[in-house]
C-alpha cells in the first residue's frame, strides 16, 4: 500500500511523505485493491493539503480510513426505502466463447445493439451465451469494436505485456502533467474550510471515474457543472455520482448549443474529459482550440486504453480493461474459478478518479503559483498497471458495516432519502461537503 502511494506521489510531483491509514480490513481480491482505495484518496487529500499550505503557509494533517475507503470505492449511498436502479444491462457480462471468454459491454443502447448487429437479437442471457459459444474471442472481438460497440477477450498478463496495446501502456507514465504557455494570473479564492470555493469546473466525463473526481472537486467547494448529451442516462450511478454537482444537457451537433457550451468553456477553470482520445477533435474542440477559448485552461482527460498505440481510440470501461489486462484472469487462479474473477469493484474507475482530481489541484497549485494552466491525461488502462505490479491483495476480510447508519445526514434526493457514508478522508479544518444532495441528469440549466 506504501508503495501504491509513493508511486502515485511522484507521478503528481508531490512529496513523498507517509499519510496514515487508520482503521482495518481489507476487500477480498487476488490485487490490493484496498491499498489502490487509501492510496488514491489520499494522494488527493495530500494535493489539496500542500494547496493550502502554498496559500496559507500551514500544512494540514491527512489521514485516510481504510474501511470507509473500501466502501467509497464501491458505494457511498444507502437509500431509505428505495433502490438504485441495477447497474448493468442484463446480457452486459462475461461469456465463454469457443476457445476463452469475452465480456460484452451493453450498458448503453447503442453499445447492446453493436453487439447485436454482429450476434444477432438476444432475448436474454442464454440467448446471447448460445450466440458467443460458435466465435473464437479474437474475432468476435473485433467484430464487436468495428460494429462501434464495447468487447474484451480475457488475455493473461503476460499476454497483454506481448500485445502491441499493452506495451504502448507500459511505455506511458502514470500521470501524464504538462503546463501550458497562456497566462492566467488569479488569486486563491477560497479558504481552508472551502479549498476550491470559487472555481468553474466543466464535467464532460461518464461512468465512472471522470464523476468520481468531479465529486470530489465539488466536496471541496468547486462549481461543478455537468454536461451530458440530450438522451444520455445511467441509471444505475447516477445517484451515487452527482453529489455536490449541476447537471444540464446540450447537444454539440447543435449550434445554439454549442454557443452556450463554447461560453462556458471560456469561463471555466477545469475541464474534465472522459471522451475517447479523437472525440472532442471531431466536434471541432481540440486540445488548441480548447486552449484558445480558455487561456490558462486546466485539462484533465481520461481515457481507457491510453493515450499511444493501435487501441488509443478504443471504447473501453473499467471492467474491458480488467479483462484486457490481465486481472480477470489473474482473479480465477487466486478465487480459484473455472470463470473471469474480476475487482470486487469498478477500482480502476475510482482509483483513476481519485488520480484525476489529484491532477487537477496540483495543477491548480501551480497555476497560482506560476500564472500559467495545464493539462494532465490518465488511462485506466495504465492505474491497472499500476495495481498488478504492486502484488497481489490482503487476505483480512473487510468488517461489516454498521447497518443502522446511525449518526449520518440524511440526503434528499429526486429519488427518495438516503444516508450517504462518512468520508474516507480527513484534511484537517477541511471537511468534505457537498452544497447539493444529488440529482437527475439535466435537472439544471446550462450555466454558470
Amino acid at each position: 500500500m506504501t508503495d501504491l502511494l509513493t508511486s502515485m506521489q511522484a507521478a503528481l510531483g508531490l512529496p513523498t511523505t507517509p499519510i496514515p491509514f487508520t482503521a482495518e480490513g481489507a476487500l477480498p481480491s487476488a490485487f490490493d485493491v484496498t491499498g489502490l482505495a487509501c492510496a488514491s484518496i489520499a494522494v488527493a487529500g495530500q494535493a489539496t493539503a500542500e494547496l493550502i499550505q502554498q496559500q496559507t503557509g500551514r500544512l494540514p494533517p491527512v489521514e485516510v480510513d481504510r474501511r470507509l475507503a473500501s466502501f467509497w470505492f464501491s458505494t457511498s449511498l444507502r437509500p431509505i426505502g428505495w433502490s438504485v436502479p441495477p447497474m448493468w444491462d442484463p446480457v452486459a457480462g462475461d461469456y465463454a466463447t469457443a476457445d476463452g471468454w469475452i465480456r460484452l459491454h451493453t450498458n448503453a443502447p447503442h453499445h447492446r445493439l453493436a453487439a447485436e448487429k454482429v450476434l444477432g437479437a438476444c432475448r436474454d442471457r442464454d440467448d446471447m451465451a448460445s450466440k458467443v459459444a460458435g466465435w473464437n474471442k479474437l474475432e468476435l472481438e473485433q467484430a464487436v469494436v468495428d460494429a462501434g460497440g464495447c468487447a474484451a477477450e480475457m488475455r493473461s498478463w503476460p499476454a497483454w505485456q506481448a500485445h502491441p496495446q499493452g506495451m504502448a501502456v507500459n511505455a506511458e507514465p502514470l500521470v501524464h502533467l504538462a503546463e501550458s504557455v497562456d497566462p492566467r494570473p488569479g488569486l486563491w479564492l477560497g479558504s481552508v474550510a472551502r479549498p476550491l470555493a470559487g472555481l468553474k469546473v466543466l464535467d464532460l466525463t461518464r461512468v465512472l471515474a471522470g464523476p468520481i473526481a468531479s465529486r470530489f472537486l465539488a466536496g471541496l467547494g468547486a462549481d461543478v457543472l455537468r454536461i451530458d448529451p440530450p438522451t444520455w442516462n445511467e441509471p444505475g450511478v447516477v445517484p451515487e455520482v452527482t453529489l455536490g454537482k449541476r447537471c444540464a444537457r446540450l447537444d454539440l451537433h447543435r449550434p445554439d448549443d454549442r454557443t452556450t457550451f463554447e461560453a462556458l468553456l471560456s469561463d471555466a477553470d477545469i475541464l474534465l474529459h472522459g471522451y475517447r482520445a479523437d472525440a472532442l477533435e471531431r466536434l471541432g474542440y481540440s486540445a488548441e482550440a480548447r486552449r484558445q477559448m480558455a487561456p490558462g485552461l486546466i485539462d484533465v482527460s481520461l481515457n481507457a486504453y491510453g493515450w499511444s498505440g493501435p487501441w488509443q481510440h478504443r471504447r473501453g470501461f473499467d471492467s474491458l480493461v480488467q479483462m484486457s489486462s490481465g486481472i480477470a484472469e489473474a482473479g480465477m487462479g487466486w478465487k480459484p474459478s473455472d470463470k473471469p474473477t474480476p475487482l470486487p469493484v469498478q477500482a480502476l474507475d475510482h482509483g483513476t478518479g481519485y488520480l484525476m482530481a489529484a491532477s487537477a489541484i496540483v495543477l491548480l497549485s501551480r497555476r497560482l503559483e506560476k500564472g500559467h494552466g495545464g493539462s494532465a491525461r490518465l488511462s485506466l488502462a495504465r492505474t491497472a498497471k499500476l495495481l498488478i505490479e504492486h502484488g497481489p491483495g490482503i487476505s483480512t476480510t473487510l468488517p461489516a458495516e454498521t447497518p443502522d447508519d446511525q449518526g449520518l445526514l440524511v440526503e434528499q434526493t429526486p429519488w427518495g432519502p438516503a444516508h450517504r457514508l462518512q468520508v474516507p478522508l480527513k484534511i484537517t479544518g477541511s471537511p468534505l461537503q457537498w452544497a447539493y444532495g444529488a440529482s437527475e441528469l439535466g435537472a439544471h440549466r446550462a450555466h454558470w
